[in-house]
């Protein structure tokens, strides 16, 4: 609690350096902040959490480096706690069980012990998959100074050498406020995408579609198409959609990066929607 009031309060402080700051500190931390975004929402989520793609080993180092980058936990642990979420939505045994409110979702959840449920019925699900993959097992064994240095001091290491930025300014923009606002809008997928929005998909389900959300996450609020085809790369139907990291998988498939990308077919989802669907789409 302590750590996370600070770490706000520092956040709030730095928006007051941005009319001191250069330029380019500020499209710097913008870039962290995509690249951070991208090493949960390609990384953990989409590859390691669901297996919607597979990535060559260069994507995979590049994506454990901006994993790290956003420390969210180690990419096993993400991945292992995303699972028992979406195998036991909306209960006791979901990490950040939407029902138990707002703010639980979003943030206390990380404030508290976890429920027993999510202890227990999380052992009975097989995660040696991700175990199995080399570049895991190194982040996850390096983790701490991984995230130093990914998320610290490169950040504020590249502002100050190249264009002279004071270190300052370069920690507290490109580190301290660019790290929570990537986390907040990564918890925004827990909280608000699981209560504000329409349910195209599936009505009997808490998870929404919620473009605010989408906006912030680069794709990732699509969530009542997400939870409902949670084996879909795009984590969302294709088409004129804001979905950034989508664009980025299909480039990385261009380069030849990625593949086995897995797709709901149109018919399938279009069966859905008329069967379970709220009618919103």
């Amino acid at each position: 609690v302590v750590l996370m009031g600070l770490l706000h309060l520092g956040a709030v402080y730095a928006l007051s350096l941005v009319p001191r700051a250069q330029i380019l500190t500020l499209l710097w931390a913008y870039f962290c902040f995509l690249m951070t975004a991208l090493g949960v929402t390609a990384g953990a989520h989409r590859l390691w959490s669901h297996r919607s793609y597979k990535a060559k080993l260069p994507l995979r180092i590049f994506l454990a480096a901006a994993n790290s980058m956003a420390f969210q936990n180690d990419i096993y642990e993400w991945s292992r706690d995303h699972r028992v979420h979406h195998k036991y939505s909306e209960t006791d045994a979901d990490p950040h069980n939407a029902r138990r409110g707002f703010f639980f979702s979003h943030i206390g959840w990380l404030f508290v012990r976890k429920h027993r449920d999510v202890i227990e019925k999380g052992r009975k699900l097989d995660f040696t998959d991700l175990l199995d993959d080399p570049v895991v097992r190194f982040q996850r064994k390096y983790y701490k100074s991984s995230v130093v240095l990914m998320c610290f001091v490169i950040p504020t290491f590249v502002p100050w050498y190249l264009w002279g930025e004071s270190l300052w300014n370069a920690y507290f923009l490109a580190s301290i406020l660019r790290y929570t606002i990537s986390l907040n809008v990564t918890w925004l997928v827990n909280s608000a995408a699981h209560m504000y929005g329409n349910r195209p998909y599936d009505k009997y389900i808490n998870p929404r579609q919620n473009t605010l959300v989408s906006l912030g996450a680069i794709g990732e609020g699509f969530h009542n198409y997400h939870h409902t085809f949670p084996f879909d790369y795009s984590a969302s139907e294709l088409g004129l959609k804001f979905n950034p990291t989508t664009w980025f998988i299909d480039f990385m498939f261009w380069l030849g990066l990625v593949t086995d990308r897995k797709q709901a077919p149109k018919e399938m989802i279009q069966a859905r929607k008329e069967r379970t669907g709220d009618g919103s789409a």
